[in-house]
């Protein structure tokens, strides 16, 4: 489904002229076919899913890299690239979203503080694996539990 809106995205981009949007979704096409070659199944929704948030964290990445390099019109063709692969993520979770699911997962598993952090993040990243980065999740479990460690 995602990959066929993809295609359908590349060929109006081409229609339409758009070079960097067309380069963009190129390079996305070409890191779904080499993960498709690494894991030897054709992917599935959540796949394509996975590949695009590996790409915006490469470009988010790159984009500091080029300000802190003082090449901010490099950062900002990174964040155009950024702009145009999240088109392919689903509504990403609110703040209070993320909070309860985080005090969810902290109650499922059990967690007394600080230390169990790698409990509650594996009961938690399959539930919002695409919804939101990593990071953010991260940052909100170890505020949650330090506050039941405190």
């Amino acid at each position: 489904m995602l990959t066929k809106r993809i295609d359908d995205e590349m060929k109006d981009a081409a229609r339409a002229q758009q070079k960097r949007r067309l380069g963009t979704l190129r390079m996305l096409k070409s890191a779904m076919k080499y993960r498709e070659i690494e894991t030897g199944k054709a992917l599935e929704d959540a796949d394509v899913v996975a590949v695009v948030g590996t790409m915006i964290k490469q470009r988010k990445d790159s984009a500091a890299q080029f300000s802190a390099g003082g090449r901010p019109e490099l950062a900002a063709l990174e964040t155009e690239e950024i702009k145009i692969l999240e088109a392919f993520l689903p509504r990403q979770l609110t703040d209070d979203e993320l909070s309860a699911m985080v005090q969810e997962a902290i109650a499922a598993s059990g967690a007394k503080g600080p230390k169990d952090m790698g409990a509650v993040m594996k009961a938690l990243m399959p539930k919002v694996a695409g919804k939101a980065e990593g990071k953010r999740v991260s940052d909100a479990v170890k505020s949650a539990l330090a506050k039941l460690g405190a």
